[in-house]
């Protein structure tokens, strides 16, 4: 019996689990990434945001990426590791070092590193469990982490906190892509609250997959026997790169989705799911692709 080829397309450094759940499965993944992370067109906003996080009741993260992309600007504009100690694991304290609002390092009045003591964070939430465990890798623990991994979800599970309890409005913190849906911020605003969006990163398409999308689909015998897509990004830039390369993506090949959102963009494009994971994780999804091709 033949393999089944499963094309993912999510990006470079994150598509490894999935092609590992897949080889489990007994499905040979096909590894052509159509969307790859870049720094925002500008860090200004989520810089000045990190510069006074202590302002903020909340920080809102979407995406794991979100949280990379975080972590990774905060060490850099404070030359400091964001991971607590074990003294402090879990508990969304700033480690030794750390500084918030008036003592950045940005801002005049800065402390040394290693002087300033350990403050409180905000509260944090997380999307879904991907999110949630990026956050534990830099030893955050979320405090709210809704039932289902898409924004509405997110934003059902935030709305009672829009207002604090004096009545004032709740201080969001949204880090995120620089393009994005504006459905979480904007009910959030609709109900009192004060969102700041800080966008961490973009994604853009690789030109360097050009060449690797025109193989696959150059001929039906180099078809893949699936196409999985993991983020709105990932279909839409696969169409962009199959026009890029003077193609359009075979109607007949099943394509299947990770969850709602990325189903909905699918069915905009004219290219509805065949299938769709039960729930926004990869090990789902893995398991989707398997009952979609009736192999296993």
């Amino acid at each position: 019996m033949t393999v089944p080829r499963i094309l993912i397309t999510r990006s470079p450094h994150q598509a490894s689990e999935l092609a590992d759940a897949l080889r489990a499965l007994g499905v040979d993944p096909i590894l052509i990434p159509t969307i790859e992370l870049a720094a925002p067109t500008t860090y200004a906003p989520l810089d000045a945001a990190l510069t006074h996080l202590d302002t903020f009741h909340w920080l809102l993260f979407t995406s794991a990426n979100a949280v990379e992309a975080f972590h990774l600007r905060l060490k850099a504009l404070q030359g400091n590791n964001l991971t607590p100690s074990a003294s402090n694991a879990g508990t969304n304290q700033v480690p030794r070092g750390f500084s918030l609002g008036s003592h950045s390092p940005l801002g005049k009045g800065a402390l040394a590193p290693g002087v300033c003591p350990p403050q409180t964070l905000p509260q944090i939430a997380a999307i879904g469990p991907a999110t949630a465990r990026a956050l534990t890798t830099i030893g955050l623990t979320p405090n709210l982490i809704p039932p289902q991994a898409v924004a509405e979800s997110l934003t059902a599970a935030l709305l009672p906190h829009a207002l604090q309890p004096d009545g004032t409005p709740t201080r969001f913190l949204l880090i995120r892509a620089e393009q994005a849906r504006e459905q979480l911020p904007e009910t959030l605003r609709a109900a009192g609250a004060e969102v700041t969006v800080a966008p961490a990163y973009r994604t853009i398409i690789p030109a360097s997959s050009i060449d690797a999308i025109r193989t696959l689909f150059s001929t039906p015998e180099t078809y893949p026997d699936a196409i999985t897509f993991t983020s709105s990004s990932t279909a839409l830039n696969l169409f962009a790169l199959l026009e890029t390369a003077g193609l359009t993506l075979p109607p007949d090949i099943p394509r299947i989705s990770i969850g709602p959102i990325t189903s909905q963009t699918l069915c905009k494009s004219g290219l509805p799911p065949h299938a769709e994971a039960e729930e926004a994780t990869v090990l789902s999804l893995a398991i989707a692709v398997v009952k979609s091709l009736n192999f296993n």
